[in-house]
């Protein structure tokens, strides 16, 4: 869809402007010796999906994933008749590798001779990361701009169970793990600060890289600007070096045409849609039509399939919302997609995308194994998201090359398992609990008494059980790996892994799947996302499912206002994991929460 510069309302942000239709004589008059220029248009708000809505074929609407951004970066890179792109941030909640990934995509678009603006109302850390990769970062007159820093605070619960008599019988294995440390300790062990601390030492220096690398500055620069940045205003930042201009978002297109010496058509179609109907509920011939489509993503023709292991790894099937409405990856629904895409001639290779911190160590085993069937037949590659801790990680290694972004979180090689036992607490409020078992450990994970000597023995030996088949798999994955460097917990960024062999590759999604294609020698394919779409059941059974309002909506609606939409996504899964607790005796999980704002 293509629209003349006139007839393009509201280009940014809280600036709504109505500007002059198509043919005014006050925009001709301006501009009628101008050239025409069409620039794309691309807009991100929130945080990107990371695979199309299991709902979309029957909606209409389409959802906005990483990998529909970075192909419309693509097909902009690829269209003679584009000029510019102008990426605009609508409340956008970025992380740091949703940027890495859309500026490996820039860096296209600008080869192939496209001038590329990112545009927002105001600009936080990954924002002006973004910025500074473009070719030029403009932002409203008077907007905020804050580049505090890095920072993350971890709480410690060990005094507060104490104090209302409860006790945290936990085990790991893996010095370095410190999952267990939340519930166990009042301040971190030494291995554990010396985890966090490297990890965010390096995901601190990608984060000033971009910044000094894309703005030109030395470090020195960059100090002395991050000094009156924490919070200040757009005309400030611009005086910085932090962002190229500041504009009155009215008055955009003027600015755009008088940088780029032409009038300017605007080309919105960067953007596939998903595919889904718009459903006129008056008509029965088109009810009757949405109940009898079929939404299954099939292949037809060569395709390259993604899998995504997005949350925490369970055992059972995926779910779309857990506790707090995060998504869950369950080894059973997982099994069953590899088997299906092993046995379909269609599907030349599998790409197991992962943005998770691990979770069940049976179902992360499942998992590992359904992958390595379907490499027996055909190629699996892996591509980390933002993280690939613990189970994801175990899951990773399933893979004959692995993908990362520079500020992939990949590691945590360890396992944790434990309960909270809540006699004391039960004793205060005069509650009487009579347990009742039968069997050697029936009363292993009963809620009121915490392990005595034998009990922690026998979990001890389970879990360094499941952390030798741990290691064993990243070792006959990762041929060569020195587990004495990469094992026990550490947790490193993925340009950290790549040096100590738990990667090959520095590249994105798209990057996994092109050389995926290389390799398989195939031109034209189609790329189909997994789990795919949702069916008509699938849909009532959810309504139904729906019909009681939860009690944690309310509390969910706090939390997420505190921690922001970006944050969320990622407290809500570790929400989950602490649930999963309850019955799981071993966990693949990495207890940390880093939010790049």
């Amino acid at each position: 869809m293509k629209y003349s510069a006139g007839s393009l309302v509201a280009l940014a942000g809280a600036v709504a402007v109505a500007l002059p239709a198509v043919g005014q004589s006050a925009k001709k008059s301006r501009t009628a010796d101008l050239d025409q220029a069409e620039v794309g248009l691309l807009t991100i708000s929130g945080t990107p999906a990371e695979r199309p809505g299991p709902f979309d074929w029957i909606s209409g609407d389409t959802t906005i994933t990483l990998r529909s951004l970075v192909g419309g970066l693509q097909e902009a890179a690829a269209d003679d008749d584009l000029r510019a792109v102008v990426i605009k941030l609508d409340d956008a909640a970025l992380g740091a590798t949703h940027v890495e990934e859309l500026a490996d995509a820039i860096g296209d678009a600008q080869d192939a001779g496209k001038k590329v603006y990112v545009v927002a109302d105001g600009y936080n850390t990954t924002s002006l990361m973004l910025g500074a990769v473009a070719d030029e970062s403009v932002i409203h007159h008077g907007s905020p701009v804050s580049l505090p820093g890095l920072y993350m605070e971890q709480y410690y619960l060990a005094d507060m169970f104490n104090w209302i008599g409860a006790e945290a019988s936990f085990e790991q294995v893996g010095k370095y793990k410190g999952a267990d440390e939340t519930y166990t300790r009042t301040q971190p062990s030494e291995a554990w600060d010396e985890n966090i601390t490297q990890l965010l030492d390096s995901m601190y220096g990608n984060i000033r890289s971009m910044l000094m690398d894309g703005k030109g500055m030395s470090s020195s620069e960059l100090d002395a600007a991050m000094d009156r940045s924490f919070y200040t205003t757009a005309e400030t930042a611009v005086e910085l070096g932090l962002i190229d201009t500041a504009v009155d978002l009215g008055h955009l297109e003027e600015a755009l045409e008088d940088d780029l010496g032409a009038s300017i058509s605007w080309n919105t179609d960067l953007v596939e849609s998903s595919g889904g109907m718009a459903i006129d509920p008056s008509n029965p011939f088109a009810m009757l039509s949405m109940l009898s489509r079929d939404p299954s993503n099939n292949p037809v023709r060569p395709t390259i399939a993604v899998v995504h292991i997005d949350g925490v790894i369970m055992d059972g099937d995926s779910t779309e919302g857990g506790l707090f409405g995060s998504s869950s990856v369950g080894s059973r629904t997982i099994r069953g997609i590899m088997k299906d895409l092993e046995e379909d001639d269609d599907v030349k290779g599998v790409v197991i995308r992962i943005n998770s911190p691990g979770g069940s160590a049976t179902a992360s085993e499942v998992i590992y194994r359904a992958a390595r069937d379907v490499a027996e037949e055909k190629p699996v590659y892996v591509s980390v998201g933002n993280m690939a801790a613990s189970g994801g990680y175990y899951i990773a290694v399933s893979g004959d090359r692995i993908f990362v972004n520079p500020s992939s979180i990949v590691g945590s090689i360890g396992v944790v398992g434990g309960k909270v036992a809540t006699a004391g607490v039960f004793d205060k409020l005069h509650i009487n609990v009579v347990g009742r078992g039968r069997g050697p450990h029936a009363e292993l994970f009963g809620s009121s008494k915490p392990w005595n000597g034998d009990q922690r023995k026998a979990v001890r030996d389970m879990m360094t059980e499941t952390y030798n088949l741990f290691t064993s798999r990243v070792e006959a994955g990762r041929d060569g790996i020195d587990l004495s460097k990469t094992a026990e917990g550490r947790l490193f960024t993925g340009d950290k892994g790549l040096e100590l062999n738990m990667a090959d590759d520095i590249g994105t999604l798209t990057d996994t799947i092109e050389a995926m294609a290389d390799e398989l020698g195939m031109d034209r394919y189609d790329v189909l996302d997994y789990p795919g779409p949702m069916s008509f059941d699938d849909l009532i059974e959810s309504f139904t499912g729906g019909m009681v309002t939860s009690p944690v909506n309310g509390m969910e609606q706090i939390l997420q206002r505190v921690v922001g939409p970006q944050g969320w996504e990622i407290v809500k899964q570790r929400i989950d994991a602490a649930v999963m607790l309850n019955g799981q005796p071993v966990m693949l999980i990495d207890p940390a929460i880093i939010v790049v704002k």
